[in-house]
């Protein structure tokens, strides 16, 4: 993961100056930003050119003396004259934070794309690499936010006391204030100026509420931070506790709250830190505590996620419980390998399966469905593919059906096997590191597996 060279802060310049050093359109653009803030903008250049009509300024024309950064708190140079210059060495003597106007390698600070719903504030920065994407990520974020999120968030400021008088509990102020932002009943008391009578109102029913805990169970996806749906980060963002397996990345965990306990409980092959059991006695004991439960599982909750054993445990002892789709790993292979795994004349159907532990009886089945077109997605089958490639032969599948192979589906550092199930089973392959989906059926033939290793003991490339 790449690191920051700056780290996001909001600097606080009330009751200080901004001095910006210059008088030219650069300079006019820097004061348009920096007179949104309550600071007093000083400009200073011995020759201004811009016109500064309409902005709370203050103008002095005349050269740069040292006194002029007296107070002040920020130095923009958009001038790289000699008043600049001189700027620039009295701003470092004085040790001021520093931006010299698109000279990235001599700012001691970057501006952001902001997007200002004050006191809301949302800064988008590239450190000054790349600031036509920062005003375009801008422009896209804007667009979702209600312009009265600023009154809103005012609204939340003057309702801290009263919150924090009224409800010990830090969850419960959470989920209230949580409640409050996002209520369409707040929004419109506001746009009406009755967001104080509302938002008494709202803390009224929270004092009344019983603290009643609920876990989601939330598909990760096939580890992509990115695959998530929007309910499932919104979930996320709200859970107290993230309870999550194994295969979830920890990319994926972060999108949690940071102060949001994080318990692994995890269970790789050959080794189960709780035992099913356990996790079902976690999850409700933790709803019992009155906290919303985060159940983080790979791929999909509901296919081979073991949710149904969860979900019964907490219809037993009576916590609420609502489920979230995720993307499986069946699907993310096949959309790494534009694989229809239905396609019409070829394949009718798709059915997804464990290999590991496959009796003759699933096999027989499974094999007279790959005979009539049905595209197979087989898991957990990595390290006996050979075996049940074989076993599937025996039990009548042909030995010409296309295998496709995806290692890591999803992710970046996914790896492709192609070949023939005959070929599968001619000898154990060396598959790289991580869970790997096997899809059988003529369908698989319509892929892209152009940049696949061959299957194919005695062809075996590295992926």
């Amino acid at each position: 993961m790449s690191q920051l060279n700056t780290f996001p802060l909001s600097f606080k310049v009330q009751g200080q100056r901004i001095v910006i050093v210059g008088g030219g359109e650069e300079a006019l653009n820097k004061a348009r930003l920096v007179t949104k803030t309550s600071a007093q903008t000083v400009i200073v250049s011995t020759q201004i050119t811009a016109d500064f009509s309409g902005l709370d300024v203050t103008l002095i024309e005349r050269p740069f003396r040292e006194s002029d950064l007296d107070g002040a708190a920020l130095v923009f140079v958009a001038d790289h004259g000699p008043d600049g210059s001189a700027a620039k060495c009295a701003a470092r003597a004085r040790r001021i934070a520093l931006n010299v106007v698109d000279v990235p390698g001599e700012c001691d600070f970057y501006t952001p794309s902001i997007i200002d719903r004050a006191p809301l504030t949302v800064a988008i920065s590239t450190e000054g690499d790349a600031p036509v994407l920062a005003r375009l990520v801008r422009a896209r974020i804007e667009a979702m936010m209600s312009p009265r999120l600023g009154a809103i968030a005012a609204l939340a400021g003057r309702m801290r006391q009263r919150v924090e008088a009224l409800i010990g509990d830090g969850g419960a102020r959470r989920r209230y204030y949580e409640d409050l932002v996002q209520s369409a009943e707040i929004d419109l008391a506001i746009s009406t100026d009755n967001g104080n009578i509302a938002a008494e109102a709202l803390l009224s029913r929270h004092l009344e509420k019983e603290r009643v805990g609920s876990v989601a169970l939330i598909g990760a996806g096939p580890g992509s931070e990115d695959l998530l749906t929007l309910r499932a980060q919104r979930l996320l963002q709200e859970a107290d506790v993230i309870v999550h397996d194994q295969l979830v990345p920890g990319a994926v965990v972060q999108m949690g709250r940071r102060d949001a306990e994080q318990i692994s409980v995890g269970k790789a092959k050959g080794h189960h830190s709780f035992s099913q059991a356990q996790i079902n006695t976690l999850l409700v004991r933790l709803a019992g505590q009155g906290k919303r439960v985060a159940r983080l599982k790979s791929g999909d909750p509901m296919v081979f996620g073991r949710a149904g054993e969860e979900i019964a445990a907490l219809r037993q002892a009576g916590v609420a419980y609502s489920i979230v789709p995720g993307v499986s790993a069946a699907l993310a292979a096949a959309a790494d390998t534009a694989t229809p795994v239905t396609l019409r004349k070829v394949s009718s159907g798709f059915v997804m399966a464990t290999a590991h532990g496959a009796e003759d009886a699933d096999l027989n089945h499974w094999a007279a469905l790959a005979a009539a077109g049905i595209t197979l997605a087989l898991y957990m089958g990595k390290s006996i593919a050979d075996t049940v490639a074989s076993r599937l032969i025996g039990q009548g599948a042909s030995a010409q059906l296309p295998v496709g192979i995806v290692v890591n589906a999803g992710r970046p550092d996914r790896t492709f096997y192609r070949g023939t199930l005959g070929q599968l089973a001619g000898g154990a392959v060396p598959f790289s590191a991580g869970p790997a989906i096997i899809l059988v059926g003529e369908a698989v033939a319509a892929g892209d597996w152009a940049d696949a290793a061959d299957v194919a003991a005695e062809h075996i490339k590295v992926a």
